[in-house]
């Protein structure tokens, strides 16, 4: 079994926080802002936020990645006691906001699915390209199923389904059939070459033949989609009225759940069209800064692939006397 060791900033390729100076300008942040990141990873985007809020200015990093939290805290050592940096899931941002001292916020940032320094170490179980144990935590000492349990364990229908669904794969049936019959698996070069043997055919797609499966695996054993429905509304609840919130996606699952729960909090109706009279009595408690997603310049995708498929959305909390009006 390979040796996890502490990790520090200089044992990964150096992070490069995507669309950077969009969410700089779309937060607004304020001298003396409060913020959390909600996925603090590397801390490059917290570095920046705390830099713009001045020294006033007080940031709670959360991550569930003891490996992401090493590397964040000696990049923000400089800012001293203006950092905390909790280990936890956005999944319990309030929580973990409340134990800090922090009761509402200027400004919150969910940056999510993988980073570099996961892919980077084969250790981790997360890349085709590096040869490691099939793992896939984000959270090392979690207790739930790893990458193996779950290609190990389901049946070909189950394991078609969640390629399906969380890797959006076309092929996912034909996937799930070599997997079942070439397992058990235990690394990832292995399971890999396996999904590469199914598909064998001339492919529309430049994309490894595992990337899709890859990623619904990760997605599932990190309950990936479901936190983010969980944070979502906790973030909105932690904003004070004027203050911002950013997401940053990767894929389309992401995006849709994040476009979805930002349309429906911008509107004081959500009855089914048609209904000529309301009955719900949602109200609207957000409006948005972005009617559509932020996307990365030429510029910045050339110098960084990673933001290639990285969306950004905002909303802003409405005031109070906003969020009570009939509309």
């Amino acid at each position: 079994m390979e040796e996890r060791l502490p990790m520090r900033a200089g044992d990964v390729q150096p992070h490069i926080p995507v669309l950077l100076d969009e969410v700089l300008a779309l937060l607004a942040i304020a001298p003396g802002a409060v913020i959390v990141d909600a996925t603090v990873g590397a801390g490059g985007h917290a570095a920046a936020l705390l830099e713009a809020a001045g020294p006033e200015g007080r940031l709670l990093g959360i991550d569930r990645d003891p490996d992401a939290l090493a590397i964040a805290r000696e990049r923000l050592a400089g800012f001293g006691d203006r950092v905390m940096l909790v280990q936890g899931c956005s999944d319990r941002m309030a929580a973990l906001a409340a134990a800090a001292g922090i009761t509402t916020a200027d400004a919150i940032l969910m940056d999510l699915g993988v980073s570099s320094m996961h892919l980077d170490r084969a250790v981790r179980g997360f890349s085709f390209v590096h040869d490691g144990p099939l793992d896939m935590r984000m959270d090392p000492t979690d207790a739930g199923p790893t990458a193996a349990d779950l290609v190990n364990t389901l049946d070909e229908d189950e394991l078609a389904d969640l390629i399906r669904r969380y890797g959006e794969d076309r092929h996912a049936r034909r996937i799930a059939r070599q997997i079942v019959q070439e397992r058990p698996f235990y690394r990832t070069g292995e399971l890999a070459a396996a999904i590469a043997a199914a598909l064998t055919f001339p492919r529309r797609e430049k994309i490894h033949p595992a990337t899709r499966t890859f990623q619904a695996l990760r997605i599932a054993v990190n309950d990936e989609l479901g936190m983010l429905e969980r944070a979502l509304p906790q973030a909105v609840e932690l904003l004070r009225p004027g203050g911002r919130l950013a997401v940053i996606s990767f894929h389309s699952l992401e995006d849709r759940i994040v476009k979805r729960f930002f349309r429906r909090e911008s509107m004081d109706c959500i009855c089914p069209p048609g209904q000529p009279v309301c009955t719900c009595s949602h109200r609207a408690a957000v409006r948005l800064v972005t009617r559509r997603p932020v996307t990365a310049t030429a510029a910045e995708v050339a110098a960084n692939p990673r933001s290639r498929s990285a969306k950004l959305r905002v909303v802003e909390k409405l005031q109070a006397d906003e969020m009570a009006s009939d509309g």
